[in-house]
């Protein structure tokens, strides 16, 4: 977790109101620069995912940093366009067709197609260039739950690995080049997984002759709780760069390498500050719950995965308890002290002993909540937002 200043977050709940996600400039520019300086043999194109989080401050700040973009969805990619990103910067995998791709690629922003029809409206757009990205499901995946696995048989993400033939049939007859592979399994933190997504990235690579550019993609986790590790960017460099060079032994060709982190980027940079509105048990065989004044329609991602987050009771309390920690909306699954990698399940938090109004903080909340929540769940106002 990174060490924010607890007086400074109280100050700031107090004097900004809470439900407040506070998120940091430099946490986020620190974290780019690190990747913009990533060294690998035949160059690297980090992509920030836009659907990380998508606030303007933290795509205006990367931009001008110089980092790429990845959208998710056309209306991503406009969205980038309309803040001033220029289209060559962006690339667009989405699972839904385009909505607007004349004007998309008349704009320059690279295009991926992740099916057999969506290679077929490309072939059909007029102006389109002759190169086209294609994103492949290798048929292999990673993550903690199934719910952030993005390759294998379960994942409906890419061409299915044994339709590439087809593919390159297809755009031959149409006199189009796939001169970029793009490849996502998941999530993960150790190089040895990246290892082994990158040869099999390369065996596919190796059946499609004009591509120059390889996409791997995101996925690389951080440490938010207990023994969860995080991504070691320079080691995951280091073995993507060894099998890069080997294809180019066996090859002669030397692929460009491009990544897409979202989470390694931004996750670390945001707190949520919460107040606690009430406390309430389920007796001596029960639990004692807190409150809060924000729960799944600002931060979802405990409810969708059982995801972890490391929690404290912002008051200077010797004393500690057991808690379970639950949003403010009419549901069950609002919980936000879930049992790892479990949203049916729940474990409880030793925490200061809190009294009602006291400020809660919730780390590593930079990425997939503003972006990603029920917005609008039993009409609560959403979060605010403050950059320091």
């Amino acid at each position: 977790m990174i060490e924010w200043d607890s007086a400074q977050l109280r100050e700031i709940a107090q004097e900004q109101g809470t439900p407040c996600f506070v998120y940091s400039h430099a946490m986020i520019e620190d974290r780019a620069k690190k990747l913009l300086n990533l060294a690998l043999p035949f160059g690297c194109c980090p992509r920030y995912a836009v659907k990380a989080n998508n606030h303007p401050d933290v795509i205006r700040l990367l931009d001008g940093l110089g980092m790429h973009f990845d959208a998710s969805s056309s209306y991503e990619a406009q969205e980038l366009l309309d803040l001033g990103v220029i289209g060559e910067k962006i690339s667009l995998s989405s699972q839904q067709p385009a909505h607007n791709l004349p004007e998309l690629l008349t704009k320059g922003v690279r295009y991926v197609a992740t099916s057999m029809h969506q290679l077929e409206l490309y072939e059909a757009t007029t102006g389109r260039p002759s190169a086209v990205a294609l994103r492949v499901n290798p048929g292999v995946g990673a993550g903690h739950n199934n719910r952030n696995m993005t390759g294998g048989a379960n994942s409906s993400f890419g061409l299915w690995n044994t339709y590439v033939a087809e593919a390159l049939h297809f755009v031959h007859k149409h006199g189009i080049v796939i001169d970029r592979l793009h490849i996502h399994i998941g999530s993960g933190a150790d190089p040895t997984i990246w290892g082994k997504m990158m040869e099999a990235a390369l065996d596919i690579a190796e059946t499609m002759p004009d591509v120059v550019r390889l996409d791997i993609g995101g996925g690389f986790k951080i440490h938010r709780y207990g023994d969860e590790k995080e991504a070691d960017m320079i080691a995951i460099g280091a073995e993507f760069g060894r099998l890069l060079q080997g294809f180019a032994a066996k090859t002669g060709r030397k692929l460009h390498l491009e990544i897409e982190p979202g989470t390694w980027l931004v996750g670390h940079a945001g707190v949520l500050l919460s107040e606690i509105v009430d406390i309430v048990d389920t007796g001596s065989d029960g639990h004692t719950f807190l409150r809060l004044n924000t729960g799944m329609n600002d931060f979802a991602r405990p409810t969708m995965y059982g995801s972890q987050h490391q929690m404290a009771v912002l008051n200077d309390s010797a004393d500690t308890e057991e808690y379970v920690v639950v949003g403010h909306n009419c549901e069950t699954g609002d919980i936000l002290t879930t049992a790892p990698t479990d949203p049916e399940g729940i474990e409880p938090r030793e925490l200061r002993s809190a009294a009602i109004g006291d400020t809660l903080a919730i780390y590593d909340t930079g990425v997939y909540c503003r972006s990603m929540s029920l917005k609008g769940y039993n009409s609560f106002p959403g979060a605010s937002e403050l950059f320091i």
